[in-house]
């Protein structure tokens, strides 16, 4: 029997060996269509994120576009750029929104998809995963005026039943206090459906069998989901937080559309900066130098983080 096995798998041994030491033309004339049918998608990528990828020398000049011949400074623009309170400002911000929201996405995306396991009715859980993911294709436009109006201080709803209860009126997205933990909110009312699709989808393959004999042995509901399904999900709640970790710089569409002056201080993060000093101020080098910063710290996450995996669960996140 083994040696019909060997002799049956190795003529596609040697087929695959073959086709990997045949020239590269002769697989791009195998392969043509499939060649063809990325083409447009190649054409996009080169267009739009190799291509512009030149423009990191402006992070060495001085530059504007009335300039004929950008003017090379070297790295006077990052010594300027890290000698600003304001950067380590925006800086800073970017972890603390990003860090308290990879958290609550964790936390409440997890909850949600462990509730939603337990309804058992099929239309009515349907109708639940319907109405959650909703805000999730709703823009970050529509959805700032929404809760602009909701949270209004003189005819918003919350204000509302504050003034009701004896309060006096807040300015939740005017007020230093109360910004961050508003946009936390929203991006959780925003993002939690959308979030929960891949913990539901890793649900499915947690072994019922091991459940119905935890139940046998007296194990309670709770029991069961802090040893039993907890354990089963862990793999998948490590890569979405590694990938999450890994983002935790480019935070923007947020904040920028929810963002005023009056809360600048708590709410400029590095894609807000880099848009405010290079669109506003024209301040094009010191743009590209922090956006070449930010780029570089986010290589470096996605490295530790692809690292952490491969410790972790034997094999990485990008390979």
């Amino acid at each position: 029997m083994s040696s019909g096995n060997k002799k049956a798998t190795s003529p596609d041994n040697k087929m695959i060996l073959s086709n990997k030491d045949k020239p590269l033309s002769v697989r791009l004339y195998k392969y043509r269509w499939m060649y063809l049918m990325y083409l447009p998608v190649f054409i996009v990528l080169l267009i739009f994120e190799y291509i512009p990828m030149a423009g990191i020398v402006i992070a060495f000049c001085n530059y504007t576009p009335f300039t004929p011949k950008p003017e090379f400074i070297g790295l006077k623009n990052f010594q300027v750029l890290f000698g600003s309170e304001l950067f380590w400002r925006s800086f800073k911000n970017t972890l603390i929104i990003s860090s308290v929201n990879i958290v609550l996405s964790l936390t409440t995306c997890v909850g949600l998809a462990l509730l939603i396991d337990e309804i058992k009715t099929v239309w009515f859980r349907k109708v639940v995963q319907s109405i959650i993911y909703i805000p999730h294709f709703i823009s970050w436009v529509v959805v700032a005026s929404i809760f602009t109006m909701i949270l209004s201080p003189t005819s918003g709803l919350i204000n509302g039943f504050i003034e009701k209860l004896g309060g006096q009126p807040i300015y939740f997205l005017a007020d230093e206090k109360w910004w961050r933990p508003m946009l936390w909110i929203i991006e959780r009312w925003k993002g939690i459906g959308w979030g929960t699709i891949v913990y539901m989808a890793a649900l499915t393959g947690v072994d019922q069998e091991m459940h119905e004999a935890a139940t046998i042995d007296g194990a309670n509901r709770w029991q069961r989901v802090l040893h039993i399904t907890i354990p089963a999900i862990s793999p998948t709640i490590l890569v979405v937080f590694i990938m999450d970790l890994a983002k935790v710089l480019n935070i923007f569409e947020p904040v920028w559309v929810l963002q005023n002056a009056a809360v600048l201080s708590v709410s400029d993060v590095i894609g807000t900066y880099v848009y405010r000093i290079g669109i506003t101020n024209a301040q094009y080098g010191m743009s590209t130098a922090a956006g070449l910063f930010r780029s570089v710290i986010s290589v470096v996450l996605v490295t530790l983080a692809n690292r952490a995996s491969r410790k972790i669960r034997g094999e990485g996140i990008l390979s």
